[in-house]
């Protein structure tokens, strides 16, 4: 009494899943519609396009079906002719207009490769502390300055020292020479 049939394969399998974000971005650029790769990205994580993120040795990476892009190309260029076709004249849509058409969803959490961008606290906080650095170093090229004259000072009172110590060993050559030879005058007592 069994009844096995063999299953259908699932409506994704893997394999399907073959683009990297750099491939899917030639596609959006061949379409008209040039897309950066933080973008292409986002429409990852927004569910936009089916997609995996998979792990490699480098990071994650997402893996894109070829059919959700033509997908999703397909609902750009509706949006904008439904939009260029209302009778009153508009300017130009720009990148950031056409990826604001998209159905929006819930934002998501940042994931763990997503870094926050440096807040402006943040930045005054680095600015001085640079301004901080930058005042202790000149402060310690100042002291190296008064090193520098400290030893030049004792380098030339060395100098002197010597000339002084030349000077009298001169003088005294003389003096330690002669009285070195007057107590072998002297007989011998029996």
């Amino acid at each position: 009494m069994t009844d096995d049939q063999p299953r259908h394969a699932a409506a994704s399998p893997d394999t399907e899943y073959s683009l990297s974000i750099e491939e899917t971005a030639a596609l959006y650029e061949r379409a008209g519609l040039p897309r950066t790769l933080r973008t292409i990205q986002r429409y990852c994580a927004k569910g936009h396009l089916d997609s995996h993120r998979v792990e490699t040795a480098y990071g994650e990476k997402y893996l894109i079906t070829p059919p959700s892009v033509l997908k999703h190309i397909a609902y750009i260029e509706e949006v904008r002719q439904t939009t260029a076709g209302r009778g009153s004249s508009r300017p130009a849509a720009t990148m950031h207009d056409e990826e604001t058409l998209a159905p929006k969803e819930p934002r998501q959490t940042a994931t763990g490769r997503d870094e926050p961008r440096q807040t402006a606290a943040e930045s005054e906080a680095v600015s001085r502390y640079t301004t901080r650095l930058e005042g202790e170093n000149e402060f310690l090229r100042g002291q190296i300055a008064v090193k520098d004259d400290q030893i030049k000072d004792l380098t030339e009172r060395a100098r002197e020292t010597n000339h002084l110590i030349a000077g009298l060993q001169k003088m005294l050559t003389p003096l330690l020479g002669r009285g070195g030879s007057t107590g072998d005058n002297s007989e011998p007592h029996s």
